[in-house]
């Protein structure tokens, strides 16, 4: 019995025991080793997961990261006007985080984030059949914790390798954390443009105010920057971010999130934060933020920079040169106070299309804007502002400079000289006092480039910063005294901690104030009367055109109410500008911005009356002689007489004195004898007659020594000559 039921017993198969055994034996052999592999691939995930987990760092950890330092630069005014690096804003919990932004962020970006385990298997189906029934390529799968597996752990880069690192830590996160921590590390970490990372940065720089505050539509657009953050960004496409924000609202809707009437909300009647940061702006940041390498310590955390840009004259400045640049030109401003602070800097037309600042990185030919120099030299040499030169050809060292309108004018004044920009007078005034004298003394103010020492260098042949030739002429402007640009006054921390504060630099004269009014007189000149009558704005303005050899490069450079301000116009390939000209376009851009810049400021008339120092000063005949009263005399036996001692010139003394009989070792003068005639005699052995008795003597009647006559007030001194 028990033998037919074993043998009934191993006669029975499983379900399915025949078929399997009448399938192929490599399918049989594949299908087990698939399943192995599958079995074992998960183990493995399994396992990657679990050691993922453990080695994530903590959720407090997780919040405290940040990646890198965030700059805020503001103006002289306290406003900002640009941020540099990430910024993070505040941290906002997930209970203080609106529900509309965290709606509006699962319906655009991960619709089941609530079901899934941190990668979505329906959505990666899904792409999978696009993949293979469409163009062959992966379309995003990314969940709302892939995203931030990526942006916290990996980088960017489209390869298999990341994408399976993704899909682990994504799995991690969540084996660790819960959806309300997932979803408040990715609301406050994910990038939405502009620098700004984290919802309430992203809300502070659109919208002027905290995350806490958003609104159903402001959360739709804040929502809809993840996908492209620069190209959806309101501050560089409105129209665009709107049209994202709708397809946000109507996904909200549809996955009833929100009800039709919130989906109605109108995202284009949201107030954007007006954007105060030109992009002229950043030729300034890029000049002056560099310098914070040597004005801090080493620091990672927030600061703020206050700078010395004026908003509004910085955007004049921006006008000015884009408004008077000629066609396929570029311009450049520089515009420093009194103490050599940067009130505007523009380096170019155009930030976005070129940023190359030629304000303070290009070097130029200045043209006669370099006289400035030359006539510095030459009136601390000795020359005066109305002394008198002649225009007329001359040639140095085999070099023959012309006048611009190829005329001479004869005799003319240094005044007239300068402002009319006459280059042989320049040339005959640095031929006198030394090119390397010209040289010296524009390397004293301020000019760090490579100076020529070749005669034409005084037309201005050498290349120079317009930075540099700013700050020289603001040097005359504060009457000769060193002015060194500078543009961060001081930078804090977010709290307010002072990190750096500049401190005023010690006072250093460059020319004596003699000099320097001088050379503003004749600065005012060139303006009033001169090449620069271009850059008039109704005030006193003392100022220098430029131009170079075939219209290269145009300079104005001039100062008014203690504000000076440098332009340059030319092209970065150096080729020649038709009609281009220092006391044209230059000019012209100068007088646009300056009669913004200085509208509030009170007139201030120059100082030109010039008090010359005594050897400069022209002296009548008896300066050269001195008082007489100061003289000392010798008389006739070589005995020296103090001064107001001598005998007097009315011979005798009067009648009635008494004479005191001469002693020994006395003068007739009663002075002391200088040589001793005992000593005389022994010295030269007496003279041919022998003896001290034969010795001549003076005779008696020898009228006392008269004083040195002075010459007559008609008949100067021979040695007397003009300094120049």
């Amino acid at each position: 019995m028990a033998r037919n039921t074993t043998a009934r017993g191993a006669g029975r198969r499983f379900p399915g025991a025949q078929t399997w055994e009448k399938t192929p034996r490599w399918l049989r052999l594949t299908l087990m080793w698939g399943a192995g592999l599958a079995t074992l691939a998960v183990v493995f995930l399994l396992l990657a997961v679990a050691f993922a987990a453990r080695s994530l760092p903590s959720y407090n950890e997780l919040k405290a990261a940040q990646n890198a330092q965030t700059i805020v630069v503001r103006a002289a005014d306290g406003s900002e006007i640009f941020e540099l690096g990430p910024s993070y804003g505040e941290w906002l919990d997930s209970d203080e985080i609106p529900d509309e932004m965290k709606q509006a962020m699962v319906a655009v970006e991960d619709r089941r984030y609530y079901s899934h385990p941190g990668v979505d298997p329906i959505g990666l189906a899904r792409a999978l059949y696009v993949a293979l029934t469409g163009d062959g390529r992966i379309a995003a799968t990314s969940t709302i914790t892939q995203q931030l597996a990526r942006n916290v752990f990996l980088n960017s880069n489209r390869t298999l390798d990341r994408k399976l690192r993704e899909g682990v830590l994504a799995l991690a996160l969540e084996a660790k954390f819960s959806k309300e921590q997932i979803l408040e590390l990715y609301l406050n970490k994910v990038y939405f443009g502009g620098g700004a990372y984290g919802i309430d940065s992203a809300s502070r720089k659109f919208f002027s105010h905290p995350a806490t505050e958003l609104s159903t539509a402001e959360a739709a657009i804040i929502a809809g920057l993840v996908k492209a953050p620069s190209r959806y960004s309101p501050t560089a496409d409105v129209d665009a971010a709107v049209a994202r924000a709708q397809v946000v609202l109507r996904l909200m809707r549809e996955q009833g999130r929100i009800t039709a009437a919130q989906a109605s909300v109108d995202p284009s009647a949201v107030k954007l934060k007006k954007d105060v940061g030109q992009n002229s702006v950043r030729y300034f940041t890029d000049w002056a933020l560099p310098q914070l390498d040597l004005l801090l310590p080493n620091t990672m955390e927030p600061i703020e920079v206050w700078t010395t840009l004026d908003t509004g004259m910085q955007r004049a400045a921006t006008a000015a040169v884009k408004a008077n640049a000629p066609k396929d030109t570029q311009g450049a401003l520089v515009s420093m106070d009194r103490d050599g602070a940067i009130r505007a800097l523009v380096g170019g037309t155009d930030y976005v299309t070129s940023n190359f600042n030629r304000a303070t990185v290009a070097q130029r030919q200045p043209g006669s804007a370099w006289k400035l120099f030359v006539y510095l030299a030459a009136l601390e040499s000795g020359y005066r502002a109305d002394d008198t030169v002649v225009d007329a050809p001359i040639t140095i060292d085999g070099w023959s400079p012309k006048n611009y309108n190829g005329r001479y004018a004869g005799e003319m004044t240094l005044r007239q000289g300068f402002a009319y920009s006459v280059n042989t007078i320049a040339a005959q005034l640095g031929n006198e006092v030394g090119f390397g004298t010209v040289a010296s003394m524009a390397r004293r103010f301020g000019i760090g480039s490579d100076v020529s020492t070749y005669p034409s260098m005084v037309l201005g042949t050498s290349e120079v910063r317009l930075l540099d030739m700013t700050r020289a002429f603001a040097s005359v402007s504060d009457g000769g005294m060193a002015v060194q640009p500078y543009g961060i006054a001081k930078v804090t921390t977010a709290d307010g901690q002072t990190l750096y504060e500049r401190e005023p630099p010690q006072q250093v004269r460059l020319v004596p104030d003699y000099v320097a009014s001088q050379m503003t007189d004749l600065l005012q000149a060139a303006v009033q009367t001169g090449t620069g009558r271009a850059a008039q704005i109704g005030r006193p303005v003392a100022g220098k055109t430029g131009t170079t050899s075939s219209n290269k490069d145009g300079y104005f450079v001039g100062f008014s109410s203690g504000l000076t301000t440098g332009v340059w116009m030319g092209r970065d390939d150096n080729k020649a500008v038709a009609g281009l000209s220092g006391g044209a376009a230059p000019a012209k851009a100068f007088a646009a911005f300056m009669r913004f810049a200085v509208k509030d400021r009170p007139v201030e008339p120059f100082d030109t009356d010039t008090d010359l120092p005594e050897w400069q000063v022209e002296p009548d005949e008896e300066f050269y002689y001195g008082d007489p009263e100061d003289y000392y005399f010798i008389d006739e036996q070589g005995n020296l007489i103090e001064p107001g001692r001598r005998p007097s010139e009315e011979g005798p003394a009067s009648e009635g004195a008494t004479e005191r009989p001469r002693q020994p070792g006395e003068g007739a003068d009663g002075e002391p004898q200088a040589i001793d005639d005992d000593f005389l005699d022994r010295a030269i052995g007496g003279n041919s007659q022998g003896g001290q008795g034969n010795r001549q003597q003076p005779p008696a009647q020898q009228p006392p020594p008269q004083p040195r006559q002075q010459p007559e007030r008609n008949e100067p001194p021979q040695q007397r000559q003009r300094i120049y």
